[in-house]
């Protein structure tokens, strides 16, 4: 109990200064459960809509589930209509009714404006069938009646400002839908953002599917007390056990929904708890700090404590129990806070159009428990080595301003293991740049970055020494008598101005290595077009994989001013070697005008006679891997189609970063091989334009595609400039994220300095009764954290180019070859990290520049 009583005095005898450590952990401990609480939501929110919006069970083609979402022919897997009266009649069935739908459209209004989600939700067509009630609501007007009318979601209806009346246009791959909004509807539960048009039924089956006899599901409603297991079983035994159908209840569809959701779901999930263990690993240093300076400032209390009878392990579980009374305080307000930023992000998701209600939000039990027991356990992990220390003041402590003990020789060790681990660490980072494949490559790169930031953390102290001594000659040194003293203080305590810079530097290491990373993608891609694309522009879908339906590229074949316009699609088939070998594969099938679009390098052969009928190239990798050569024949089973025997005319380098180890072959031969409706649409487009007429053509392209929105026209620059925004964004969110652990490590130098200012109380008091006015006193502690935060961004931005180098060494194997180091971004990073130190300096500098001389003097501490 007198432990107890003597960590909870000492706990609030120092709230102020336990203050900051306590954001520190709040902090980390708010952004683990604010993505327990956020993805736990949208987990609730799409189980709501999967369940609900499932009928008693589906009947759908067998090969239904290992379709794209965006169907490469524009058109989803179907079956016969007939099967709707053949399982309406089977016992227990209340309603059969089909189903006609598509993700493989494109929804625009009278403007030709996209009506569709930006945050990567579908945009889907549907006939409107009774099972829809089960998840949605006719709000105004009525369900379409005919071909020239359409029902939009009412969130859609919002969004876009679209009312009963107004004109939509569908486009599919059979052709544009004109019809008039006759309906909106809402959804009973959440509408995670997808954008939904309903036609009627013989309209979506002749637009959406192509003809007028068939669905893409049968949904079946149960009669009252037939469960959904043994209506499965019945239609089963009604469809006579088909294997041509995959049958699914309400539980199975809804399953299967989620585990399609829940990929995506657990990247992000683990992603942002990856960012909050970068927090807590920085928030480490800190309360590591915050106890060190404590436990120094109280050595005589605790030699007092000592001298009256406290034995070593009363006095380290005093101080464990202050690190304790801290995690529970932090965590507790940082599940808090958790909750709140889950609410955040969602209402930030709702903004940019993925619908996530607060009503649904979710707290498992076992968030705030793994919130909780996460802060205590850190907490007291990074307090321990400190209660260690205390546990070792004598007695004799007490009598003198001794401090807690040191060894010198332990300083020497720690100094060997640090250079032994880094010495490691730079050992596998450069075997990673050896690696003659990536995956190989991969395991080392991580075992070198992890032993390099645990080498420069326990080599600190050491590092902190020289690196703080050549700082202070460039930046200190100017400042005179005030820049010494601020070095001199800096270095007073190499293991704490080391522990200091390492929370800055893990942060600014991640950035510097991303930032090598990114740079040098972007670098090698654009190095790559220049060398490899000879297209002066090329069509795509602008973001969700949509194919290029027929009439948008017969609007692009139509542009004057081109030489020619390529097409581009990829089939699925079978591929059987000469060895005898079989795997499923890609043929990437173009018109021989390709060839100009695209430089690839034949090692053997002659890539245009793979245009020629019945013949084909392959990579230099596939052909290694199965003794392909120049001749020999492969036999090719396309998917839908018939199966073809192909000659080998060429074989292409795979030392590029665009089409590697494609096989080609012309888009004739295998139209030949597939009926007209199965033919892929072309996933993309090249053109080249006419000598001199390149801008002309590029404006009239764009026009022609003035009616399909979701297609972007790029030439060269617009490609380079649209792949380094997408890096961009991408680096963006990422520094979003790792901006945590930057603003811990901040706290942690404000920590620092201010129990650095309550140590040197007497100290200050004297160097102003000596004439020292209180603006040299604020700037030399300005100046002691300035040179500390460099010292830390130094450390970080070395070690995250040695990490990028190496990773983009590894990078190189896939053909990304160009190493940039981006030294505007570097160079930035470091000059703010000046001002990340000024800032951090503020208050312990505003608090040192009023104290009282005299009660400095005076001061026991």
């Amino acid at each position: 109990m007198t432990v107890w009583k003597t960590s909870l005095r000492n706990f609030f005898a120092h709230k102020g200064r336990m203050a900051l450590s306590a954001v520190a952990v709040l902090l980390s401990v708010a952004f683990v459960c604010g993505t327990l609480v956020f993805t736990d939501t949208m987990n609730t929110t799409f189980d709501k809509l999967f369940t609900i919006s499932s009928p008693d069970v589906t009947v759908s083609p067998e090969n239904a589930g290992e379709s794209d979402e965006q169907p490469i022919d524009g058109k989803p897997a179907t079956l016969p209509a007939s099967l709707v009266q053949q399982i309406g009649k089977a016992e227990g069935v209340k309603r059969a009714e089909g189903a006609a739908f598509s993700m493989a459209v494109t929804v625009v209004d009278s403007d030709n404006k996209n009506m569709g989600s930006e945050t990567g939700a579908p945009t889907i067509a549907s006939n409107w069938t009774q099972n829809d009630l089960r998840s949605m609501e006719i709000t105004s007007g009525h369900a379409p009646r005919g071909p020239t009318e359409v029902m939009v979601d009412a969130d859609t209806a919002k969004k876009h400002r679209l009312a009963i009346g107004d004109e939509l246009r569908t486009i599919a791959v059979t052709g544009d839908i004109r019809a008039k909004i006759s309906g909106i509807t809402s959804f009973t539960v959440t509408n995670p953002g997808a954008a939904i048009v309903y036609l009627d039924t013989a309209t979506a089956q002749k637009h959406l599917l192509g003809a007028p006899d068939v669905f893409t599901q049968i949904l079946v409603t149960a009669e009252s007390g037939v469960s959904d297991t043994q209506l499965k079983k019945n239609v089963a035994a009604a469809l006579d056990g088909s294997a041509a159908y995959r049958l699914q209840t309400q539980q199975e569809a809804a399953d299967a929904n989620k585990d399609d959701m829940g990929a995506f779901l657990d990247v992000m999930k683990y992603a942002m708890l990856g960012f909050a263990g970068i927090a807590f690993l920085v928030g480490i240093f800190l309360i590591v700090n915050t106890f060190s300076m404590l436990v120094a400032q109280r050595t005589r209390e605790i030699g007092l404590m000592r001298a009256i009878g406290s034995s070593r392990k009363q006095v380290n579980r005093s101080v464990l129990l202050e690190a304790v009374l801290l995690g529970i305080v932090g965590s507790v307000l940082g599940v808090a806070a958790g909750i709140g930023l889950a609410v955040g992000l969602m209402k930030l998701m709702s903004a940019v159009g993925m619908e996530l209600s607060t009503r649904d939000l979710t707290i498992a039990w076992t968030t705030p428990v793994t919130g909780l027991v996460l802060g205590v356990v850190v907490t007291v992990l990074a307090a321990y080595i400190p209660a260690r220390r205390a546990g070792k003041v004598s007695p004799m402590a007490a009598l003198r301003d001794a401090g807690t003990p040191a060894d010198g020789s332990s300083g020497w060790v720690r100094a060997g293991i640090g250079l032994l681990l880094t010495a490691a660490g730079g050992a596998a980072l450069w075997a990673t740049a050896q690696a003659d494949k990536a995956t190989e490559g991969s395991g080392l790169l991580a075992i070198g970055v992890l032993l390099t930031l645990i080498g420069f953390v326990v080599i600190g102290p050491l590092l902190a020494g020289v690196v703080v001594r050549a700082l202070s000659v460039v930046v200190l040194r100017l400042f005179g008598p005030v820049g010494r003293l601020a070095e001199r203080n800096a270095l007073r305590n190499p293991r704490r101005t080391g522990a200091t810079g390492a929370a800055l530097m893990i942060g600014l290491a991640l950035v510097a290595c991303l930032s090598v990373v990114g740079s040098s993608m972007v670098a090698s891609a654009t190095e790559e077009l220049d060398k490899s694309v000879g297209a002066d522009f090329i069509v795509q879908d602008s973001g969700a994989g949509r194919p290029i339906v027929p009439q948008a590229a017969e609007a692009l074949r139509a542009v004057p001013g081109l030489e020619h316009m390529t097409d581009y699609t990829y089939l699925k088939a079978k591929v059987t070697t000469p060895d005898g070998r079989t795997a499923d594969e890609g043929i990437t099938a173009t018109d021989p005008t390709y060839q100009k679009d695209v430089r690839r390098t034949a090692l053997s052969g002659d890539l245009a006679q793979a245009y020629g009928k019945n013949a084909m190239s392959v990579g230099e990798d596939y052909a290694e891997k199965h003794g392909v050569k120049v001749g020999d024949t492969l036999t090719v089973a396309f998917a839908a189609g018939e199966t073809a025997r192909l000659k080998v005319a060429a074989i292409t380098s795979d030392d590029t970063n665009i089409d590697r180890g494609a096989m080609y072959t012309d888009i004739t031969t295998a139209t030949s091989y597939m009926p007209a409706d199965k033919m892929p649409q072309n996933v993309a487009m090249f053109g080249k334009a006419e000598e001199g007429k390149e801008k002309e053509a590029y404006a009239a392209l764009k026009s022609a595609l003035a009616e399909y929105p979701v297609y972007k026209v790029q030439n060269q620059a617009d490609f380079k400039e649209d792949l380094k925004n997408q890096i961009g964004q991408l680096l963006n969110i990422v520094y979003g994220l790792l901006a945590l652990a930057i603003i811990v490590a901040v706290l942690g130098v404000v920590n620092t300095l201010a129990l650095s200012v309550v140590e040197r109380t007497r100290e200050i008091g004297l160097m102003r009764a000596i004439g020292l006015s209180r603006r040299q006193l604020r700037r030399m502690i300005r100046l002691e954290s300035v040179v500390i935060a460099l010292f830390g961004a130094l450390l970080g931005l070395g070690l995250g180019m040695g990490w990028g180098t190496a990773a983009q060494k590894l990078l190189a194997l896939e053909g990304l070859e160009v190493l940039e180091i981006p030294w505007p971004t570097i160079l930035t990073v470091f000059a703010c990290s000046a001002l990340v130190g000024l800032f951090a300096a503020l208050v312990p500098a505003f608090r040192a520049g009023r104290m009282n001389v005299l009660n400095a003097i005076a001061t026991d501490g």
